[in-house]
């Protein structure tokens, strides 16, 4: 007789397991650390410090989507203002050997494929702040905080 398959909820999608999590911040601390102790060889990511701000595992743990944030990427007077995209494709060409190097700093059973995207949170974040600063819509804030207290 065959096995009844387990299903899980169909009330719609679900998020990352606690496994998926789990190895994304193992992926994550470990390659902070390779990212300030390794120099990678290339003209956009001279100088630049770079933060891993989240890692996204897929189902099976091969291949991770690490989100990063070049330090001062916000600010204009900043050296990797306006390089982010260099920034993010340098990494994604070094992929293959941050893998490596990053083999050598997990216990996992498999090293997973690195994809490098830019952590765009940071930049939703702002725009939000300066929408909640925007004199017209603080008004707006404060008229309906009124109408709730009567």
């Amino acid at each position: 007789m065959g096995r009844k398959q387990h299903t899980r909820n169909a009330s719609g999608p679900q998020g990352p397991s606690q496994r998926q999590l789990r190895a994304g911040e193992l992926i994550r601390h470990a390659l902070v650390e390779v990212l300030r102790e390794e120099e990678i060889h290339d003209p956009a990511m001279e100088g630049v410090s770079v933060t891993v701000t989240e890692v996204r595992m897929s189902p099976d743990l091969k291949h991770a989507t690490c989100f990063v944030e070049p330090l001062g990427a916000g600010v204009e007077t900043a050296p990797t203002a306006g390089h982010v995209e260099e920034i993010v494709k340098a990494l994604n060409a070094h992929a293959r050997f941050l893998r490596g190097v990053l083999g050598r700093h997990i216990d996992m059973k498999f090293t997973p494929d690195l994809k490098f995207r830019h952590d765009e949170s940071f930049d939703a974040a702002g725009r939000m702040d300066r929408l909640f600063s925007d004199p017209r819509v603080r008004a707006d804030i404060e008229r309906s905080g009124d109408g709730d207290e009567d």
